[in-house]
C-alpha cells in the first residue's frame, strides 16, 4: 500500500520524539561510515545508533524518548520481538499513546501474530478514531484472520480518503472473493482512475480480467528503470500475482510467486506482508 498521511501519522509522535535524540546519540558514538569500520550501510548506522541509545538507557532506563528511539531502531533492524518488548514497556509508561499501539501492532504482524496486531490496531483507532479510514494495515490483518467482511469494510473506508490506490481495490477484491466468488468480486471492484506506480494499473487490469499475468509482468519490466525501481516493481508484480493465483485456487503457482516477491526486498510494510504470507503457505496456520 502507498505511504500516506493517515494511519502512518500515528507513528509521528514516536518518531519525532526519537529523532530529537539524534544529536545526543551522535555525541555518544559516531554513526558515520568512517567511524563504523568503513561500513556506510544503513544497517551499520542503525546499529551504531542502537548502541548509543542502549548506553543512554543505562542511565535513564525509563526514558520514554529513549525507549521509543530504541523500539524504532529495533524495528528498522528487523528485530520485531525486541521492538515489541520495548513497546510493552512504553505502553505501561504512557498507556494512552495511539502511535505506540499502532507500532506494536505492526511488529506483531511481522511475527505472524495476527490477532495481537488487530487488538493493537483497534486500540490505536479507539484512541484516534479520526484515523480509522486510513488504517489499511488493519484491513490486511483482518484478511489473514479470515475476517473478510471486516476487511472489506476497512478497504471501503480507505477508498473514501484515497480513491486512486490499486492495492486497496485489490485487497477488497480478495476479501470479497473469499466471501463470495471471484466473478462477484470482479464485478464490483472499486473504481481506480490513476495509480502512477508501475505496474499498478496493470495489476488492476489483471484483477479486472482485462489482461494476462504475462502482460502485467511485461509492464513491470518495461522502459529503463533503475535497479532499485525494477526491484520494487517486480516485488509488487510477484506479490499480486501470487495473491491472484491463490484466490483462483492455484496453490502451487501462488507459492512460487509469493516466494519470488520475498526475494525482491523493499523497505516497506508490504514486504512484511509477503514474508508473512510465504511463511503461512510453507506452514499453514492451525
Amino acid at each position: 500500500m502507498r505511504a500516506h498521511l493517515g494511519n502512518d501519522v500515528l507513528l509521528t509522535r514516536t518518531l519525532v520524539a526519537a529523532c530529537t535524540l539524534m544529536v545526543a546519540c551522535a555525541a555518544l558514538t559516531s554513526v558515520s561510515g568512517e567511524d563504523a569500520g568503513g561500513d556506510a550501510s544503513p544497517n551499520a548506522a542503525l546499529k551504531a545508533r542502537l548502541q548509543a541509545v542502549n548506553e543512554a538507557l543505562q542511565k535513564q532506563p525509563d526514558s520514554v524518548e529513549l525507549l521509543a528511539r530504541r523500539a524504532a531502531l529495533l524495528a528498522g533492524l528487523d528485530q520485531p520481538s525486541a521492538a515489541i518488548a520495548d513497546y510493552d514497556r512504553l505502553i505501561k509508561l504512557v498507556p494512552d499513546r495511539a502511535d505506540l499501539y499502532d507500532a506494536r501492532g505492526s511488529e506483531s504482524f511481522k511475527l505472524g501474530q495476527i490477532r495481537e496486531s488487530i487488538a493493537d490496531f483497534d486500540r490505536a483507532i479507539a484512541l484516534r478514531p479520526d484515523q480509522e479510514p486510513w488504517h489499511w494495515k488493519r484491513g490486511i490483518s483482518y484478511y489473514y484472520a479470515n475476517r473478510f467482511d471486516d476487511g472489506r469494510k476497512q478497504f471501503e473506508g480507505y477508498q473514501t480518503v484515497d480513491d486512486n490506490d490499486v492495492e486497496n481495490a485489490v485487497w477488497r477484491f480478495l476479501c470479497m472473493a473469499r466471501q463470495t466468488d471471484v466473478a462477484t468480486a470482479r464485478g464490483s471492484m472499486l473504481k481506480i482512475k490513476r495509480d502512477l506506480r508501475v505496474p499498478m494499473m496493470e495489476v488492476y487490469a489483471l484483477y479486472s480480467g482485462q489482461v494476462k499475468p504475462a502482460d502485467m509482468l511485461a509492464a513491470a519490466r518495461a522502459g529503463s528503470p533503475s535497479p532499485q525501481e525494477l526491484n520494487a516493481r517486480l516485488f509488487y508484480a510477484h506479490l499480486y500475482l501470487g495473491l491472484y493465483y491463490e484466490v483462483l485456487g492455484d496453490a502451487s503457482q501462488a507459492r512460487t510467486e509469493i516466494e519470488a516477491a520475498t526475494k525482491h526486498r523493499i523497505g516497506h510494510y508490504m514486504w512484511n506482508v509477503a514474508d508473512v504470507h510465504a511463511k503461512r503457505l510453507a506452514t499453514p496456520p492451525k
